[in-house]
């Protein structure tokens, strides 16, 4: 009954996939780490993820064409929807100094990015095992603009940091050249004196 008042009945947007990538950056030079990689992102996500390969060759980091860097899994319906429970749930709340999350994370057509810089926030890893890997968490929507996205988040729960962004940004846009001449010249004179 509630996302009915937020949205025109026949349009509510809904969460479409949620793509987890894991840069593994050392560990892809060895076979261990990047089963390691792969066991880890498997036991948080529920389904086994992918190795992404490297398109092009790239000298000067040592990458050769179609090695692994990273792994990647693409998660849908059922799966997607209790990884999101406990990314929400779990996941963000046990990350240290957590905030908030930010609303400028969305990429301007309603999908969303966590990164998430500690595995182990997940009750699955033993925390402290080998280095903390890091993951970004790319959660696609159906809404057609960052606000549908962030209403349809926050139904679900997603934890933003409370309207904090939406005045600086509005701030921001209204202060022009003259603002800053003024007060640069008023900052002079009183040093004079």
């Amino acid at each position: 009954a509630m996302v009915d008042n937020v949205f025109p009945s026949f349009q509510v947007p809904k969460v479409d996939k949620i793509v987890v990538n894991c840069g593994i950056g050392e560990a892809a030079q060895n076979a261990k780490g990047l089963d390691a990689a792969i066991n880890d992102l498997a036991l948080i996500t529920g389904q086994r993820p992918v190795k992404t390969r490297a398109r092009n060759s790239v000298a000067t980091f040592k990458i050769r064409e179609g090695q692994p860097l990273g792994i990647a899994v693409t998660l849908r319906g059922k799966i997607m929807y209790s990884f999101l429970d406990r990314v929400i749930n779990l996941g963000l709340p046990r990350t240290r100094d957590f905030q908030g999350l930010s609303i400028s994370s969305f990429d301007g057509n309603g999908n969303f990015n966590i990164g998430i810089k500690d595995q182990t926030v997940f009750p699955e890893l033993k925390s402290g095992f080998g280095t903390p890997r890091g993951m970004d968490v790319c959660i696609s929507t159906t809404a057609k603009t960052d606000q549908e996205g962030q209403k349809l988040l926050a139904l679900m729960g997603m934890p933003f940091r409370e309207g904090v962004e939406n005045t600086q940004i509005v701030r921001k846009k209204k202060l022009k050249s003259h603002h800053f001449d003024a007060k640069s010249k008023g900052r002079g004179d009183r040093a004079r004196k």
